[in-house]
């Protein structure tokens, strides 16, 4: 996944399928299959086009050591992922990405963040209840064995594209899988067309992309996570 934008074949294959399995283990949920307004548990969807979510984040141990800081401004397309920018913006607003890692980073391909239960990885769930339990449709949240398999469904093909400083949705090589990760193409790759269709682009970082550019660059070790963390110190909604 450390290739760059002008990826042979074979690369290719090899970075789906690395994104596919790595990218993120989280869970997460969606609406019932007949409303677009709101989901099972009669969660409303926010009615707007778009909101905005600003995220501080640090490249440090901690942030009482903190050396170097970055601001990030996204904006959520919620007229064309509905669910997912939802539950970005539901996570957010509860607190959710505050003191979390971006836990695996790639130069010249994403940095991935948003596993709020463990920073690795392995964790991480939807806001609420939008009719989905680890990737299966159910009617009702209470056939869910735990929230913490909320999922969401797919909105992968809705016309936006894994361009320089876009936002997408991590999750496992199965469908209707996203939770609370996320990943962020840097601004010096042209586009990741093979991820195209299959994970669901729902947002844009429209101030602070070079910070991305820059995240991207951090040294890594095992598993592509960061030597000195990279860590969101808190991630705020507005209008």
């Amino acid at each position: 996944m450390n290739g760059l934008i002008t990826l042979n074949s074979r690369a290719k294959s090899v970075y789906l399928a690395s994104l596919l399995m790595l990218v993120c283990l989280a869970p997460g949920c969606i609406e019932s299959e007949d409303s677009t307004n709101s989901n099972a548990d009669n969660h409303a969807l926010y009615e707007g086009n778009s909101s905005y979510v600003t995220m501080n984040i640090i490249h440090a141990e901690s942030a009482d050591n903190e050396t170097l800081k970055y601001t990030i401004e996204i904006e959520l397309y919620h007229d064309l992922a509905p669910i997912h920018t939802d539950n970005m913006r539901s996570l957010a607003q509860a607190g959710m990405y505050d003191n979390v890692t971006f836990h695996r980073i790639i130069d010249n391909f994403m940095i991935q963040g948003g596993d709020f239960e463990n920073n690795d990885g392995t964790g991480g769930y939807a806001a609420h209840w939008y009719g989905y339990c680890d990737g299966q449709y159910m009617s009702n949240s209470a056939d869910c064995d735990s929230e913490t398999l909320y999922t969401l469904p797919d909105e992968a093909d809705n016309g936006l594209r894994h361009l320089p400083c876009m936002v997408s949705m991590a999750k496992t090589s199965q469908p209707n899988t996203g939770g609370s990760q996320f990943f962020i193409m840097p601004d010096d790759i042209t586009e990741h067309d093979w991820l195209n269709g299959v994970h669901t682009v729902f947002g844009k970082v429209i101030s602070g992309c070079e910070h991305v550019t820059t995240l991207s660059e951090v040294e890594t070790g095992a598993y592509d996570r960061p030597v000195i963390p990279v860590i969101i110190t808190s991630a705020t909604v507005s209008e």
